[in-house]
């Protein structure tokens, strides 16, 4: 008999939570073991139970789906992430990706499609939606590669900080702010602030 696999659905969505529960209960394969809609809730429940699936959202109320995916692979990396969005962004899957999801779905994943991806990542595949398949090909946008402290120094500039006062919180010379935001401004291809904070926070930077 094939193992049955856990799995657990991360989404705020109300209505998307009971589809897919509705599709899962239904599958002598698979144990549903919960359903969050909060990532935190779901990290919380992984320190006391093992999860071989975790069906992922992105745009998550507290931590997005690409920060908890990150934070769950480095804690749990036997547990297998599939990311279900609305977003058929490259970029966002690219990240996605890039932070250990083995998956990428489009929420009108069939029923079919949905349980063949949760097999397939079990047996080490990488699955997509026919359409981010696509999209992933012919994909021009790079992934930014951005440390931690860039990271930093572009949060505090989407809370309206000036670099005077990005310097003084991070203790570092205002010189150095401005390098971190010229490196920002080259990685994200853009030419001012405005513009980098908007591509950063379409891309779930910030």
């Amino acid at each position: 008999m094939d193992k049955i696999i856990s799995v657990l659905i991360v989404d705020d969505h109300p209505l998307v939570l009971s589809g897919f529960e509705f599709i899962l209960k239904n599958r002598s394969s698979i144990s549903l073991r919960g359903s969050f809609t909060r990532a935190q809730e779901a990290v919380d429940f992984l320190k006391n139970n093992a999860i071989d699936v975790i069906l992922m959202d992105i745009n998550m109320p507290d931590i997005n789906g690409i920060d908890a995916t990150e934070l769950i692979k480095k804690q749990y990396p036997q547990t297998k992430i599939i990311a279900i969005s609305n977003l058929n962004e490259g970029s966002i899957a690219m990240r996605m990706l890039h932070a250990g999801a083995s998956g990428y779905l489009l929420k009108n994943v069939s029923a079919e499609e949905l349980i063949d991806g949760i097999q397939r990542v079990m047996d080490d595949e990488q699955v997509l939606s026919r359409e981010m398949s696509f999209v992933l090909k012919n994909n021009s946008d790079s992934v930014p590669n951005v440390t931690q402290r860039e990271r930093e120094v572009l949060a505090m500039m989407a809370q309206g900080h000036t670099t005077a006062k990005i310097a003084d919180m991070m203790f570092i010379s205002p010189l150095t702010v401005e390098t971190h935001r010229r490196n920002l401004l080259q990685k994200f291809a853009v030419s001012n602030s405005a513009s980098l904070i908007h591509k950063a926070t379409e891309m779930k930077f910030i």
